[in-house]
């Protein structure tokens, strides 16, 4: 039976929910699940906005049926061929055989990697500013490269002033029987789901992101609708302002993130100490076990905060194995910016922290701290004063030098 529901008079959500997926792309915890969108506006012309993963395939071809209501579908444009918005491609034809898939070059030589059907006398090809007649409704493509595929491309639809974003403003989460942002508690309950997704799916593209901001913001835009999470029809601006930031690596909010790794707790008890110390200067902090913590928690902590501390254990003459896989992940999404504190651990050889340090030299625009933190084995009370000092250095970088 079909779950659709209206975005418009004329626009029908004919996605489908996941709440069986444990990781997305194979890397992404989604405990919430995660929502695979899919559009269809009924003009003259009927005009079908990508398909969903193979997991949700059923449902979605039920709720595409239920929207054309025995009307035939015209137009199926593929904005994004990752195989969670593609894979329906083959059934939709099949189904619907007069349909054309619109889609950029990019798009059409991928369709042929992923599927085997005969697709070129049924494609018709757009580039950037190409519009699409459907009726009432007068659709212009965007391209979005590294968006985060090179194929990528967003549509604007000018008569209704929406966005279709592809994996733009997305969001981790099944949806719950709400479709809009306005119908949750988004900021309490779903802006670190928004926050984890952009920094870990979208967040090494900040230049091809800003990019594609750029271009929305020439455009009158009245609502968003993601191929993941909710759509917005309401303060948009405070999304966007979002992505502006995150795009640019620009922290979100002034505070100290800590990352540690410890094997029998004396690496933690230093950056607790560190953190009761920041917090008695009137510094927020957040701290993350890098052994028990999903890195893409903490390289979405890492995008939110202005300052960042990794404490580690040496291990192997090198980094903890879980603070080096995190920290591998978190330069490899491009994080820059920021101001850095490292404290490092060693019974009789402690060398993490030069290994921490040249990992983050790779990036742009680190502010790492001297001074760094050497602990053997355990903190005693002649090292309190270091830990102090750390904690004056870091607080300097404050605006106001903290209080």
């Amino acid at each position: 039976m079909h779950c659709t529901r209206k975005v418009t008079n004329n626009l029908i959500w004919v996605g489908a929910n996941d709440r069986r997926l444990a990781m997305f792309e194979g890397v992404y915890s989604v405990p919430g699940g995660v929502s695979y969108n899919s559009y269809l506006l009924l003009d003259q012309k009927t005009v079908l906005f990508d398909t969903v993963d193979k997991a949700v395939q059923h449902r979605f071809l039920e709720n595409v049926a239920h929207g054309l209501g025995g009307r035939d579908l015209d137009y199926l444009v593929v904005q994004h061929m990752e195989p969670d918005h593609s894979a329906g491609i083959k059934e939709i034809l099949d189904l619907y055989p007069g349909v054309k898939i619109v889609c950029n070059a990019k798009t059409l030589a991928m369709i042929k990697q992923f599927h085997d059907f005969e697709v070129d006398s049924r494609v018709h090809v757009v580039k950037e500013n190409d519009t699409l007649e459907a009726g009432k409704h007068r659709l212009e493509f965007f391209m979005a490269p590294m968006v985060h595929w090179p194929e990528v491309m967003v549509t604007y639809d000018h008569t209704d002033k929406i966005l279709f974003s592809a994996d733009a403003f997305g969001c981790f989460g099944a949806l719950n029987g709400a479709l809009f942002a306005d119908e949750v508690a988004f900021e309490r309950d779903y802006m670190d789901e928004t926050r984890r997704y952009y920094t870990n799916i979208v967040g090494k593209y900040g230049p091809q992101t800003a990019a594609l901001l750029g271009k929305a913001s020439g455009l009158d835009i009245k609502m968003i609708c993601p191929l993941h999470g909710f759509v917005w029809r309401e303060n948009l601006g405070d999304i966007i302002s979002k992505h502006v930031l995150w795009s640019s690596y620009q922290p979100e909010d002034q505070g100290v993130m800590i990352a540690y790794a410890s094997i029998y707790g004396n690496t933690e008890n230093a950056a607790e100490i560190l953190a009761c110390r920041l917090r008695d200067r009137g510094i927020k902090t957040q701290m993350f076990d890098v052994s028990v913590t999903p890195a893409s928690e903490i390289v979405s902590a890492a995008f939110r905060w202005s300052h960042l501390v990794f404490a580690s254990t040496t291990y192997n003459n090198g980094i903890f194995v879980t603070m080096e896989a995190m920290l591998s992940d978190l330069v490899a999404h491009n994080i820059q910016s920021r101001t850095v504190a490292i404290i490092e651990n060693g019974s009789w050889a402690a060398t993490s922290g030069g290994h921490i340090r040249a990992m983050l030299e790779k990036c742009k625009n680190m502010n790492i701290l001297e001074g760094m933190l050497s602990v053997k084995s355990s903190v005693k009370a002649a090292q309190l004063a270091e830990i102090g000092a750390m904690v004056e250095a870091i607080a300097a970088t404050f605006p106001g030098g903290a209080r």
